[in-house]
């Protein structure tokens, strides 16, 4: 019961995902990313595991295409799981099993690929697509959220959303954005406020990972975000 996308920068070269659903915590339990390999997305009856193995997939060197028939014929439980996968050249694939919770489908463009189950009708995977592709001068975690923002605005999921989540990985080698939102009733607004939070103090908490003598303190930082 999940509507997400994942995507690429060609510019920046950095991938990330965008998520929004009726269950709790599945920020941690739907998308695994890893700059230079791809991401990739696990919903429905999600299985967990299997975002590991094909982030391993695709650092052997699968293609998206690939990546997803490999876990696809890994899993017995197959049926249940809806698979998205992304990547590090922005190329996508997915896979909709046949007991996943309808309306279901999912869709691939340039540099993104979407996926949705439970949702009020399929046009929502298609807004998402539309939101992402609508301005690719925005930063890359911008275009992201407002992917899943006009999925909510086309309808959602048929349930009561309650948890979002934004993650995006540069070559720094960790996640430049990872933003969660669990147990609330507008998850979505909630994880736009926490980007406007963010945004202008990243590239500071950046800085204090690669260069701490340098790096802003965090009196500044919070200066930075309470302006």
């Amino acid at each position: 019961m999940t509507f997400s996308i994942a995507g690429y920068c060609a510019e920046t070269g950095q991938i990330g995902y965008a998520l929004a659903t009726s269950s709790i915590a599945a920020g941690g339990r739907v998308a695994f990313a890893h700059w230079g390999v791809g991401v990739v997305l696990t919903q429905a009856r999600t299985d967990p595991r299997l975002g590991p193995q094909g982030l391993a997939l695709l650092r052997d060197g699968r293609s998206a295409a690939e990546t997803v028939a490999s876990l696809v014929a890994s899993t017995p439980e197959r049926d249940w799981r809806q698979l998205a996968v992304l990547d590090k050249d922005g190329h996508g694939a997915f896979h909709t099993g046949q007991r996943v919770s309808t309306p279901a489908d999912a869709l691939v463009a340039a540099h993104c690929v979407a996926a949705g189950n439970w949702v009020a009708e399929e046009t929502v995977i298609a807004a998402m697509i539309a939101g992402f592709e609508l301005d690719p001068f925005l930063p890359l975690a911008e275009r992201l959220l407002r992917a899943i923002e006009d999925a909510v605005a086309a309808g959602g999921e048929l349930d009561p959303l309650r948890s979002a989540a934004l993650g995006v990985h540069g070559r720094n080698g960790f996640a430049m954005v990872d933003l969660r939102i669990d147990r609330s009733e507008r998850p979505v607004a909630d994880l736009r406020a926490a980007w406007k939070e963010w945004e202008p103090i990243m590239h500071g908490y950046i800085e204090r990972a690669l260069s701490p003598a340098t790096a802003p303190a965090t009196e500044e930082l919070e200066g930075h975000a309470k302006g």
